[in-house]
């Protein structure tokens, strides 16, 4: 690319403040996180994933691998101990499903084992763990599915509100009872004619003529723990008046108690799976809500929903993880033992590729996850709304498929209620669906990085105009590198490398897709400038490749630290990381031959001409092969 291209791809690429809101209206930045025993409010620039979009790998931001000390270790490790043993002799969750419900029993030896508070500040009641922790946890509770979403409901975004944007007095007010589950929370956000679009919500909040409280009313959907929560986190327009003295309708956040009057919960949705939790609609009529329950500012709701649902993902790495080294234990003993053709299921081929790809995804969902738990932890609260995303769309897409395989191997038995995998699968299904649909956030992903990209390279070209040659020079010898094949060195290996040598290979094909992607960033921001954000098949092979990168890098780096420290058997790590790295760079390689401009490959203007011509008819419309013109 030369310079002319370059000063032409700053006119056509000016990526504002709306680019994302206005196609998604799923950003959320300056995530208020708080760590164990501590409470954060203090950003801190963090850009792993984004600096992947220019082809750069920030490695002091990821390796080595996160730790944590041995302090740290033996608590979690008295945590868990007790917690599963609670939900192997105390959680039937054949009978939970069942019966659609926790038992009250279940929930009060919840309470007493804390659950209901972990990462609440100690100072509140709580436990105030780290998320690296509350990750370690979430690998036990996930092991029933309703279960856990009732606790996530409850402290990953139904009191997550207070903890990130309340004040001293919200938080001194309404943390304890929920810590203990004296109180239980829950997050109302979504409405019937408001899902992924989050900020088209119709529920309003309307100051009364004193000024004292607000008068809340609106109904919400596939609300969790809606028919059982005292304290909610209700989302609400407001009308704010701007410096100009206009007034606006802006999204306000409330804490809301069931006690305040005027609030009714429908009947529990019958549900496909995690049919324990509760799940309803919950409507407001004329609830008053003293003023001094809104969460931050008035008109600032958005952002609160936003850094809400941005900060919980990452935990889902962890319980899919935990969920499926469950079921490979499950599994291979059935394999082991179960006999065909004179031979043991774990003697054939197909039986033993399903758990390798168990033992692939487990693998890489906790090293995401807890690469990003670690990330999460450090000093200054980084946001990683984006690296938890990724790891939200790989893990649940990862369990999907290795609880079908592991129903698989056991074929009819699989599929009836004597054993707990049809329930698994049920379960798990959600899990593509909540907390932001795999769809939304392979856009928000995309286009995150690419309104990053699209600043720093309009950046780079305000330097050009003002005759810096030495960028210049740097740009023109990166291209030359690039055209005459050269080789790629991001400083990962070799004499100063952060990567242990026997995962030279992988790295070397991780580092080759990185530059390779940077390089398809830029053409893609040459080729559609703004546009990009309607270009939806496009931004999902662009996610599809960065959460295949960031994989890569959780794996390379959590592999690297076990072969330097000596943990048992990282050989087997080893052999792990290398086979998803071999297959993610393959994959990645297709992906982005798919995005080069003319591509053979690429059959996207077929696709869409299929789906216009089925959804013109809202039909299949080809005739019945039986039928005849003659």
């Amino acid at each position: 690319m030369n310079i002319n291209r370059l000063i032409l791809l700053s006119k056509s690429v000016k990526f504002g403040n709306n680019l994302i809101t206005s196609c998604l209206r799923q950003k959320g930045k300056d995530v208020l996180f708080h760590n164990r025993r501590a409470f954060k409010t203090h950003s801190r620039n963090l850009a792993y994933a984004k600096d992947l979009f220019l082809g750069k790998v920030n490695k002091s931001e990821v390796f080595p691998y996160p730790e944590i000390g041995n302090e740290e270790l033996e608590e979690i490790n008295q945590f868990v101990a007790p917690v599963e043993r609670f939900f192997n002799e105390n959680v039937d969750s054949a009978k939970i499903d069942h019966e659609a419900k926790i038992p009250s029993e279940t929930l009060n030896g919840l309470k007493e084992l804390g659950l209901f508070g972990i990462q609440v500040p100690e100072e509140y009641g709580g436990l105030g763990l780290s998320n690296t922790m509350y990750a370690r946890l979430g690998e036990i509770i996930s092991l029933d599915g309703a279960i856990a979403v009732t606790l996530a409901a409850h402290q990953a975004i139904g009191l997550k509100g207070i903890l990130i944007a309340g004040n001293d007095e919200q938080k001194a007010k309404y943390l304890p009872k929920l810590a203990t589950g004296e109180h239980i929370a829950a997050f109302c956000l979504t409405e019937p004619g408001s899902g992924s679009d989050a900020a088209s919500i119709q529920t309003r909040a309307t100051l009364s003529e004193d000024g004292t409280q607000y008068l809340l009313s609106g109904s919400k959907i596939w609300i969790s723990n809606g028919g059982t929560a005292d304290i909610m986190t209700v989302f609400a327009r407001t009308e704010v008046v701007d410096k100009e003295g206009v007034k606006k309708d802006k999204i306000s956040a409330f804490i809301v108690e069931r006690a305040y009057g005027g609030i009714t919960s429908g009947k529990p949705e019958d549900k496909l799976g995690i049919r324990g939790s509760n799940t309803c609609e919950v409507s407001f009529d004329n609830t008053p809500v003293p003023v001094e329950n809104v969460i931050g500012e008035v008109g600032a709701g958005f952002k609160v929903a936003m850094n809400i649902l941005n900060s919980g993902r990452f935990s889902m790495g962890s319980a899919g993880a935990g969920m499926i080294k469950k079921l490979i234990g499950l599994t291979a003993e059935y394999a082991g033992t179960r006999k065909q053709f004179n031979k043991r299921l774990s003697e054939f081929g197909m039986v033993q590729e399903k758990f390798a790809v168990m033992a692939l995804n487990a693998f890489v969902m906790e090293s995401m996850a807890y690469l990003t738990a670690g990330m999460m932890d450090r000093p200054g609260v980084p946001d990683c709304s984006v690296e938890a995303a990724m790891v939200k769309v790989f893990s649940s897409e990862g369990g999907w498929i290795c609880v079908s395989e592991a129903l698989q191997v056991l074929g009819g038995l699989g599929y009836t209620k004597n054993y707990p995998y049809e329930r698994y699968l049920r379960d798990c299904r959600i899990l593509l669906i909540f907390e932001g649909t795999n769809e939304i956030l392979r856009m928000y992903i995309a286009l995150t990085g690419m309104q990053y990209a699209g600043k720093i390279l309009t950046d780079k070209v305000k330097q050009l105009k003002k005759g810096n040659m030495g960028l210049v020079l740097d740009m023109l010898g990166k291209r030359l590198r690039e055209t005459m094949g050269g080789s790629v060195d991001l400083g990962l290996t070799g004499k100063d490398g952060v990567v242990h040598p026997s995962l030279a290979e992988s790295t070397k094909k991780f580092e080759q897709n990185v530059v390779h992607f940077g390089s398809t960033v830029e053409s893609l921001l040459y080729r559609y400038g703004k546009t990009i954000v309607d270009e939806q098949l496009i931004l999902k092979r662009v996610a599809d490749v960065l959460i295949n990168l960031y994989a890569m890098t959780a794996v390379l780096s959590r592999t690297s630290r076990s072969i330097s420290i000596g943990l048992r058997n990282h050989d087997h790590e080893v052999l792990l990381a290398n086979t998803f790295c071999a297959e993610a760079f393959f994959k990645n390689n297709y992906l982005m031959t798919q995005l080069q401009k003319n591509s053979p490959e690429n059959n996207d203007a077929n696709i869409k001409k299929i789906a216009s011509e089925v959804l013109e008819q809202r039909a299949y419309i080809c005739s019945h092969p039986l039928d005849r013109t003659f």
